[in-house]
């Protein structure tokens, strides 16, 4: 069967073509263009519509804003938990370095007042580096690097920078024997620092302080009192700090009082120490009255030429 066109009523042809709306169209937006760039008379609606359509741009905009916000809060977390882990591996990397620094530090510390104190006694005081402590769990002794073939004898006092560590008691080619103050069978004549009175702090061994002995009660004694070597045995120089006194018992019902005492030394964790000859504590010897007399009639006779 053949197809015949029906053409639509004459209610739907009203008004002109699409042609001539496109024209009508095209011409009046010339227009409204010209108007608006020559003389800004759309300035005004142009604002209103932006503000009327400004919720609606932002309700467009919303999903991808917070698509991009998870993605880069995500991202960013990621990327922390990255450097997170990277900075611990870098800490643990480093952390055998940092841990020696301060050790490093305290012990350049206490060389450089190690080298004050053989600066003092130039000539008399040799360097000297623990090797290793005594066997013995009764005994208080180490032992040093340096031995008779470096100019050690026995007899000699060891110093650190803090204070006396004790004397060395045995001498081999390489090493020496250095026995502390603490130790039991070892004894140093000190006087207290404030007062100048004297007394003999001997060792008590292995876990108990020293204690000054043969000192009378009524002696000018404190806690907290500082004392140094008097330097009568001939062995220690005058004035080296030796200990510091902790208590003081006089109410024993004894002849003598019991004071104990810390020693000051840090022979348990010094690690270089100093030598110091027989003639670091040799007092100057006086002029005999010979002497001095020929020196005095030498400068007359200067004097008369």
């Amino acid at each position: 069967m053949r197809h015949i066109p029906v053409d639509p009523p004459d209610f739907f042809n009203r008004g002109p073509s699409p042609a001539s709306r496109l024209a009508f169209l095209g011409l009046l937006a010339l227009a409204l263009m010209f108007a608006d760039t020559r003389f800004r008379y759309l300035e005004g609606i142009r604002q209103v519509v932006a503000v009327v359509l400004y919720p609606l741009q932002r309700a467009v905009q919303l999903p991808g804003e917070a698509f991009s916000y998870v993605a880069d809060y995500f991202g960013s977390k990621r990327e922390l938990a990255d450097d997170n882990a990277r900075l611990q591996q870098e800490l643990v990397a480093q952390a055998p370095a940092v841990q020696g620094f301060a050790e490093l530090g305290e012990e350049n510390a206490r060389l450089k007042a190690l080298l004050d104190v053989q600066q003092r006694y130039a000539g008399a005081a040799i360097a000297v580096e623990v090797l290793y402590t005594g066997r013995d769990p009764f005994s208080q002794k180490v032992f040093v690097n340096k031995g008779g073939d470096g100019g050690v004898k026995p007899g000699d006092a060891v110093v650190d920078d803090l204070g006396v560590v004790g004397q060395v008691t045995r001498v081999f080619p390489a090493m020496a024997e250095v026995t502390l103050v603490t130790d039991r069978d070892h004894a140093v004549p000190v006087k207290v620092e404030r007062s100048g009175v004297r007394s003999v702090m001997f060792g008590n061994g292995t876990g108990r302080a020293p204690e000054l002995r043969f000192t009378a009660p009524t002696a000018d004694l404190r806690v907290g009192d500082r004392l140094v070597t008097s330097g009568i045995d001939g062995t220690y120089p005058v004035g080296l700090a030796v200990a510091e006194v902790v208590s003081v018992d006089r109410e024993t019902g004894q002849m003598f009082a019991r004071i104990a005492c810390r020693p000051l030394a840090g022979f348990d964790r010094s690690r270089y120490m100093l030598v110091l000859g027989r003639e670091a504590a040799r007092a100057p010897r006086p002029e005999e009255p010979a002497e001095a007399e020929a020196a005095k009639k030498g400068g007359r006779k200067g004097r008369r030429g």
